[in-house]
């Protein structure tokens, strides 16, 4: 099945502490929204890409993407993500029938393998998302008590990209705005309007650059990558 790949990278990443939104920030050469964009524009099934960028910067995105061949459109985002994940899906051709992708362009090491697991899956099921395992034990806190420890076996951390059929993440999506609710994630507005997603295997190194802790990890981690070449 052919997918189309909405990147969000509207934000401004202030945690990050740089003057400019990290998705335009180099990394090694490369800005992020640049990183991650080839992956998906390496990937079999992606059949167009549209990113989603601070408004005002439409421009730079286009001139940055220009060599991609599955460019579908730049397009500015909104003051939530929910809110650029729609006028992404906005893009999306009429008629298209496939696997809508949601991905953060702040996760520059995603590959080819964790797109194309997340499509087969959400092919099937009709959502999926990559997940990694909780090592840290988790407590539940209430007014600055641990009033629970939970289950680390049944507990993951989401990563995207985020795979769904476009009629259901469309039908989730029109119910979150019809209730006025504000999602987190796409997996949540599936999960609250009754669907079923399913978890593929993550990878540890598709990690989400937010805070200087993770531009520093980003260094080292291109850096190994560029030396076992």
């Amino acid at each position: 099945m052919k997918s189309y790949a909405i990147l969000v990278a509207a934000g401004r990443g202030e945690r990050l502490g740089r003057d400019r939104p990290k998705a335009f920030l180099a990394l090694g050469g490369q800005t992020l929204l640049q990183r991650s964009a080839l992956a998906f524009d390496r990937a079999p099934s992606v059949a167009g890409i549209v990113a989603v960028v601070p408004a005002g910067l439409e421009g730079e995105g286009r001139a940055q993407l220009a060599g991609l061949g599955s460019l579908h459109a730049v397009v500015a985002g909104g003051d939530r993500r929910q809110d650029s994940v729609r006028a992404g899906l906005a893009e999306v051709p009429p008629g298209f029938e496939g696997v809508v992708l949601v991905h953060d362009a702040a996760r520059p090491f995603v590959d080819e393998g964790i797109i194309e697991g997340v499509v087969a899956a959400a092919s099937d099921a009709g959502a999926a998302l990559p997940v990694v395992p909780i090592v840290d034990t988790v407590k539940r806190l209430r007014l600055g008590e641990i009033v629970e420890t939970l289950d680390r076996a049944e507990l993951g951390a989401a990563q995207t990209p985020q795979g769904f059929r476009l009629s259901v993440l469309t039908a989730a999506y029109a119910a979150a705005y019809r209730d006025g609710v504000t999602v987190t994630d796409e997996a949540m507005a599936v999960e609250r309007h009754g669907g079923r997603v399913m978890a593929v295997p993550g990878q540890a190194d598709n990690r989400k650059i937010t805070t200087p802790e993770d531009w520093a990890w980003a260094e080292r981690h291109l850096l190994a990558m560029e030396s076992a070449r």
